[in-house]
């Protein structure tokens, strides 16, 4: 599928989100990555098999904790 040299990693790997861009779509919220993974503003994806990946955002870890 994908004609890049190195080629992309697969949909299936697990550095699937290093595939370039073929469309890109912030306005809707969505990429399209040459591995045919579609990825979300949320951090979610939608495999091409179908497959749906949670959203994984990372826990902020700067926040403030305040005295009450």
């Amino acid at each position: 599928m994908c004609q890049h040299q190195p080629p992309c990693p697969s949909a299936d790997s697990a550095d699937r989100e290093a595939a370039l861009l073929v469309a890109h779509h912030p306005e809707q919220g969505w990429s399209l990555l040459c591995n045919g993974v579609l990825l979300f503003e949320d951090t979610g994806e939608l495999l091409p098999d179908g497959q749906i990946i949670a959203p994984h955002r990372p826990l902020a870890t700067d926040q403030v904790v305040r005295a009450a």
